[in-house]
């Protein structure tokens, strides 16, 4: 007897804190991730792609499963979602649910997805789908390493899979896991053991990179305790900027001796001076590059965090392209400094309009409303030489989101006082470095290269940086928890480590 799995999946992370919520257009974008999207073009359109539902579609061709598609859809990180955009999502895949005819339940999920009306969507989602299945049907989920996870997810799904790196190179190997998951509880015939402990307090996103210590040991050992103890073990780091009761760091795990697992893990990773990380403020960032770029051939990296759109930004603040301004960083490294991607579709009309060549006269960016109550820096205005131009269509080649297809509408690379700016239609974090070269900037070739991007940068920027630099320019995505106005979150929950 061939094994059907019903496959969909829903993807947003959200920041409460931000400016702009996730409508339903914003699922249909297809942006930072694929536009909506079912059936069986689902299946096509996703295989082989690093995302987890392309490793599980992988997994079940290996296995022998057979697929039933639902629907599939994710957005770039924001504000909340909207109600009508969840109940839409939520439609879809239910719809798909109630006609029956499978045998098991896989949701490729984020795990930090807040709605209007609901803040723990996807424990909401599991839920109403446990609802129609009843309690003995398996259902498994993938999850990000920056989900917020609840009791209710922990309760509803038979398993939960979340990712083990950050950047998230190991997207479509959590698919993967989770398929491993599958055939663990299929096999018994009855939910594993679940064993979990929450950390009492928030991890700051910038000090989670996998790539660097304490977070790099802290997973290595994940692998090995789950093979002393036969469990499989997840470590959620949170998105501490949901600002619901549950934020906050989750560890658990399945199997029979998953207690004596999880209270080892647990033992390794809630120690809290391990998490302090270093930021540098926006000018001393550019200070700090510039010098460093006189006497390194490999360019220097400046991570503009807080406004990631990744993490619920605009992209669209000017705090670090002023300050590369005020340093003449395009001056002291001429042709050799460049930043992206700045959201500004207005301007990167006007220089398609204009053309190639041609020098056009605005303001770029925004300034937005942050965390602390006050906008962040104005609109750069100025004479901007159009230096390339771009439809914004591009598939990613980094480890991260390899093979992945977005589209963000007419870019320009707009040069000013020596600076490039990177300017786009739509919003994309800057972790891949064809994000640059579609718009012909080489970032092998540079000196100092702005991103807005927190961590994924580092995946595909690391290998050809002399240094990495985290600046805090104002914008929405706070470095440190502790800077929120949290109005929901635990008072259990500290938000410093």
């Amino acid at each position: 007897m061939i094994l059907k799995i019903y496959v969909a999946g829903y993807q947003h992370e959200t920041n409460t804190f931000a400016p702009t919520k996730a409508d339903w257009a914003a699922f249909n974008r297809g942006e930072s991730f694929p536009a909506f999207i079912e059936g069986q073009p689902m299946l096509d359109s996703l295989r082989g792609v690093n995302i987890p539902i392309g490793g599980f579609i992988e997994a079940a061709r290996l296995e022998g499963w057979q697929l039933v598609p639902g629907s599939w859809c994710g957005a770039i990180p924001s504000a909340h979602v909207t109600r009508d955009a969840f109940e839409r999502i939520s439609e879809s895949i239910l719809a798909g649910i109630r006609k029956g005819g499978f045998d098991a339940v896989y949701l490729d999920l984020h795990g930090a997805a807040v709605a209007e009306h609901v803040d723990d969507t996807e424990g909401e989602l599991i839920a109403r789908i446990r609802a129609l299945v009843g309690p003995n049907l398996p259902i498994v989920a993938s999850l990000d390493l920056h989900a917020n996870v609840t009791h209710r997810m922990l309760a509803e799904a038979d398993a939960l899979a979340a990712y083990r790196t950050y950047p998230h190179v190991d997207m479509a190997t959590t698919g993967q896991l989770a398929a491993t998951l599958l055939k663990r509880r299929l096999k018994r015939g009855s939910k594993e053991p679940l064993a979990y402990r929450r950390l009492p307090y928030l991890i700051p996103l910038n000090a989670q990179s996998t790539w660097l210590e304490p977070a790099k040991s802290r997973y290595e050992e994940i692998f090995d305790l789950d093979r002393e103890f036969d469990t499989c073990l997840s470590f959620c780091m949170a998105f501490p900027a949901s600002d619901i009761a549950e934020c906050a760091p989750m560890v658990w795990g399945y199997g029979d001796r998953a207690e004596a697992a999880v209270q080892r893990l647990y033992k390794q990773v809630s120690e809290p001076t391990q998490w302090k990380l270093e930021l540098f403020s926006a000018r001393d960032a550019v200070e700090r590059a510039c010098l460093l770029g006189e006497t390194n051939e490999k360019p220097v990296v400046i991570a503009d965090t807080q406004d990631n759109p990744g993490a619920g930004g605009d992209s669209n603040t000017t705090g670090l392209l002023r300050a590369l301004l005020e340093k003449g960083a395009g001056k002291r490294l001429p042709g050799k400094v460049a930043l992206g991607l700045l959201f500004d579709s207005a301007a990167a009309t006007m220089a398609h309009e204009a053309g190639l060549g041609a020098s056009i006269t605005t303001a770029i960016g925004t300034a937005v409303p942050t965390f602390t109550g006050q906008l962040s820096d104005a609109p750069v205005q100025g004479t901007f030489k159009v230096k390339a131009l771009s439809d914004g269509k591009v598939t990613l080649k980094g480890p991260m989101m390899t093979g992945s297809r977005i589209t963000l509408g007419a870019c320009a690379l707009l040069e000013i006082e020596g600076v490039l700016v990177a300017v786009a239609s739509g919003k994309k974090q800057l972790l891949d470095r064809e994000l640059f070269r579609m718009l012909g900037v080489h970032p092998e070739t540079m000196k100092v290269l702005v991103v807005k991007s927190s961590n994924h940068f580092r995946a595909d920027f690391t290998p050809i940086a002399s240094h990495i630099l985290v600046a805090k320019a104002a914008g929405p995505m706070a470095a440190d928890p502790a800077d929120l106005p949290w109005t929901k979150l635990a008072k259990t929950t500290r938000t410093t480590p």
